[in-house]
């Protein structure tokens, strides 16, 4: 097998971060999402990670383009990926230190603070885009 035949023969995966944003209310953070093929569905502050960024670096900028906040990370809740074909998902609890929500429009419809209640039933309505949205926010939930 040549070079070129063996990375082609490679299941290459995508790496995106997020941030479970929790106030002292008990509240987390979520985005709506305008891209097509998950509008208005939920989300994590979350996205993909750049060539040469820390998987860190990425969840605090992401949450920062996303959302406005600057946060700091506290903790890693997990990594999730179910799937060859998915991205392999980092979520990390982050607090936010300043900044105050304003969306980025061009990728987020909406942003809001919800109950943990509340996301249960999206959950169950297929409002959140991915299980993973839930999982780490039920590890949270649990501590």
């Amino acid at each position: 097998m040549n070079q070129k035949e063996w990375e082609a023969s490679i299941a290459w995966s995508k790496v995106v971060a997020g941030c479970v944003i929790r106030r002292e209310d008990g509240k987390y953070l979520l985005v709506q999402e305008k891209q097509p093929k998950v509008y208005g569905l939920w989300n994590l502050p979350a996205g993909h990670v750049d060539k040469g960024e820390s998987i860190e670096h990425a969840a605090v900028r992401e949450a920062k383009e996303e959302t406005g906040y600057d946060v700091e990370l506290a903790d890693k809740i997990g990594i999730y990926h179910e799937t060859v074909a998915s991205p392999i998902r980092h979520a990390f609890t982050a607090n936010i230190v300043g900044g105050e929500l304003k969306i980025q429009p061009e990728e987020i419809l909406d942003a809001g603070w919800f109950s943990f209640d509340e996301i249960t039933k999206m959950k169950q309505d297929g409002k959140l885009r991915v299980d993973w949205i839930y999982d780490a926010m039920s590890q949270v939930e649990r501590q």
